[in-house]
């Protein structure tokens, strides 16, 4: 098992899987999840980070939330890294078209956010330490239908080598210190 680390702006890339209309509306906490992905998302964006945002059968699941779709739509018109990826696997490990985006940004520390925790998450984040990534899992950034799954795959991949954390965690600690723009920045999109 590999020592947790700090997230690192360098280093990390935000995953965001399968954050669907369909499937949004099903989990316990949604909108909490959904509010947590978007401050992942614009603070991503504010350090450079990339991001892979994955739709598992949007024809049966339909599409990105659409909350989420113009935040990411607007982040990448500001020049923002954002790939997408549609996928028929659980394990987003398992998709080429995803293992091709996340390799093309040369990071090792995902971290993942998205529906659900228990399937797709849990099934990437395991499959992802398996090939030697530091994975990284904001609790608050996931969820799945019943609260027992979410918290029974959260053991489960800490279990594994993930590091379990919390979406403003994630914040700080790639922004790194006070007292700089980046993190006024960081402030604002926290305190929305």
């Amino acid at each position: 098992m590999q020592p947790m680390r700090l997230i690192s702006r360098d280093d990390a890339v935000l995953v965001v899987v399968d954050v669907q209309e369909r499937l949004a509306a099903a989990m316990a906490h949604g909108e909490t999840v959904i509010s947590a992905v978007s401050r992942l998302a614009r603070t991503a964006a504010l350090l450079g980070m990339p991001i892979i945002i994955t739709r598992q059968y949007p024809q049966g699941l339909g599409c990105t939330v659409p909350q989420l779709d113009v935040l990411v739509t607007r982040l990448k018109e500001e020049g923002a890294q954002v790939d997408q990826v549609d996928k028929t696997t659980f394990s987003c490990a398992a998709e080429p078209a995803f293992m091709e985006a996340l390799e093309r940004t040369g990071r090792r520390q995902p971290v993942l956010t998205g529906m659900e925790t228990h399937i797709c998450v849990a099934q990437t984040s395991l499959a992802l330490m398996e090939l030697g990534f530091d994975v990284q899992v904001p609790a608050d950034a996931c969820c799945s239908r019943e609260e027992l799954a979410h918290q029974v795959a959260l053991d489960r991949m800490r279990d594994g080598g993930a590091s379990i954390t919390m979406s403003e965690s994630v914040m700080y600690e790639a922004v790194g210190r006070a007292a700089t723009e980046e993190f006024r920045r960081m402030l604002a999109i926290v305190k929305e």
